[in-house]
């Protein structure tokens, strides 16, 4: 892992299917946002979270970097269903013993073979057991070897030095909880049903190698051991892209994630499919349909119109499911701890009433997340480079 002073700054880059985002950040004593940038990808080029061409992905990444005279030091998120998260409690070990112990039990919890995948594991908090024995709860983060080489070479090839590879989520946690977010769009809740969610402790840096070192990275700090009073409530944190990215969090701490596939780009195709458009014309009518105004006070081709609405309402349900699937899965984890709200970033907050949709569906409250560092950028904008600038933050 490279050693970067906390007066050097790094950018933050988030790969989506159609374009790559970019956030530079300096962080001294405050957080400065000096540099930024979005390009769009050839089609093809990343599927579902992965590089598929890694070539292309380097040609857009130099442009990016280019035009915008972004630092060539980066820290990657990735999000696809290559990535695993799981929470362990163990004994309280040495540290050599501790380290065996987590690859032993890794194995019955990490869906991949582990020979295979890159792991690495970080305590994030100490409970006592039933018996009085002292337990640790350890976060540990495995990713395919060959999944996260495509990515490297990539990097590697637009001349770029990897300061780490982070979670995606944990980025999108540093970006919107505590005094980092601003909520922009909070919808006014009606009825909130009873409920609660949760699951383990989680703040990590994951250092993963690829060829060259990376870092699997976390949250923002150290959990702490299970209090014996009820903890406070978690919030559900949410980007809504090309995917689904999901994570529950307290206190800063990443809990639990889960990546769906289907996400914005599912609707913009079906779309694309349906009314002969490109996806990028698709996306923008998205947008302007939205789910809001009647049919008839939009403005454009009737027929595009309703094709548009009947996708989003369609989508936006399957995107109610996929939440609230998440929610009831973690929720029947053991202390799972309740979830008072949600709290959404990505391109897909900014269609218009598909957060009032999705509050209604799921009967929690639904705000609208920015990072405090982006206030004054253009909605949109802010809403593409959320991500990035979460990653750009040191953990």
């Amino acid at each position: 892992m490279l050693s970067l002073t906390k007066n050097k700054s790094i950018v933050g880059l988030d790969i989506e299917v159609g374009s790559v985002a970019a956030t530079e950040l300096r962080v001294n004593g405050s957080v400065e946002v000096v540099g930024h940038g979005v390009v769009a990808l050839d089609p093809g080029a990343v599927r579902e979270g992965e590089v598929t061409d890694p070539e292309a992905l380097a040609e857009a990444l130099k442009e990016l970097f280019s035009e915008h005279k972004l630092s060539r030091n980066v820290r990657l998120g990735i999000a696809n269903q290559r990535v695993a998260v799981r929470t362990l409690r163990l004994p309280a070990l040495d540290d050599d013993e501790l380290e065996t112990a987590i690859r032993f039990q890794a194995q019955d919890h990490i869906p991949m073979p582990l020979e295979q995948a890159v792991l690495d594991w970080q305590v994030v908090g100490h409970v006592d057991g039933e018996s009085g024995q002292r337990q640790v709860d350890v976060v540990a983060v495995a990713a395919r070897r060959d999944m996260l080489t495509a990515v490297m070479d990539a990097l590697r090839k637009a001349g770029l030095r990897p300061a780490g590879i982070d979670h995606s989520a944990f980025g999108m946690i540093r970006a919107l909880s505590g005094a980092e977010m601003t909520a922009v769009g909070a919808s006014e809740y009606v009825s909130a049903p009873a409920g609660a969610p949760a699951y383990a402790d989680t703040p990590m840096q994951a250092p993963a190698d690829a060829g060259a070192q990376a870092a699997v990275a976390a949250a923002d700090e150290p959990a702490t051991a299970v209090a014996a009073a009820p903890p406070a409530a978690a919030k559900l944190y949410c980007n809504l892209a090309d995917v689904t990215n999901l994570a529950v969090a307290h206190d800063g701490a990443c809990r639990f994630t889960r990546i769906s596939a289907f996400g914005i780009e599912g609707i913009a195709q079906k779309l694309a499919e349906r009314c002969q458009l490109t996806l990028e014309h698709s996306r923008q009518w998205l947008v302007h349909v939205g789910l809001a105004d009647e049919l008839d006070r939009i403005d454009g081709d009737p027929e595009t119109v309703a094709a548009a609405r009947e996708a989003l309402t369609d989508g936006a349900g399957k995107l109610a499911d996929e939440l609230r699937v998440s929610l009831e899965f973690y929720g029947a984890q053991e202390e799972a701890i309740p979830v008072e709200g949600i709290v959404a970033c990505g391109p897909g907050t900014i269609i218009p009433g598909l957060p009032e949709h999705l509050q209604s569906a799921l009967g929690r409250p639904f705000e609208i997340g920015r990072p405090r560092g982006l206030a004054g950028f253009d909605d949109a904008i802010a809403a593409r480079l959320t991500l990035a600038y979460g990653l750009a933050l040191e953990s």
